[in-house]
């Protein structure tokens, strides 16, 4: 009796997590993407990233080669439906270098740029949008946790407004297509 409760709680485990990770146990996944190459990206970001939310691996960026990449999600299993709208929604950005244009492959070289960045000092009109992005973004800032990704979109933040003028609108739209924690989110409206 007890190896036939084992076996259907591993059973529901992996099925629950099929389902979680949005697919059927026998749905590949290339059939959730129109984009076979974006499939494979997909695929190998969220098997083998390196992404972490400690403290040691934001120092650790420093001394990162700046040909490395940082990739995949830091908190919770990359959801292959936000991640197509990410990507998409970041197309917008495409003509702005310093906008990583997937959330979960970002160079180490524009990581440094942008951590560097995030001392900036701003302008009380600029102060005013950064405030904004901060106070509306999903996250309530560039991430969910003062991690790697805080600092970088930060940064990101900052040379929007300095470089490029964005609003507060603009750098919240930003940041919430860069959302690198993972899960489906609750991103309606936005």
């Amino acid at each position: 009796m007890n190896h036939l409760a084992l076996s259907i709680a591993v059973a529901i485990l992996l099925i629950g997590g099929a389902y979680y990770l949005g697919t059927k146990p026998s749905e590949p996944m290339s059939a959730l993407f129109a984009d076979t190459a974006l499939a494979a990206k997909f695929d190998t970001l969220a098997k083998s990233g390196n992404s972490t939310c400690s403290t040691a691996f934001n120092d650790s960026i420093e001394t990162m080669s700046d040909d490395a990449r940082l990739q995949g999600s830091c908190c919770s299993p990359m959801d292959p439906h936000r991640y197509q709208e990410q990507v998409g929604g970041l197309e917008k950005f495409k003509d702005i270098p310093e906008i990583p244009s997937d959330p979960y492959d970002i160079p180490v070289r524009l990581a440094k740029q942008l951590k560097a960045q995030y001392d900036a000092e701003l302008t009380p009109a600029e102060q005013a949008a950064y405030d904004y992005a901060m106070q509306n973004s999903d996250e309530q800032g560039p991430c969910c946790c003062k991690c790697w990704r805080w600092y970088v979109y930060g940064g990101l933040g900052k040379l929007l407004i300095q470089k490029y003028n964005f609003t507060g609108e603009q750098v919240t739209e930003v940041w919430n297509l860069s959302d690198g924690c993972g899960g489906a989110g609750d991103h309606a409206g936005h």
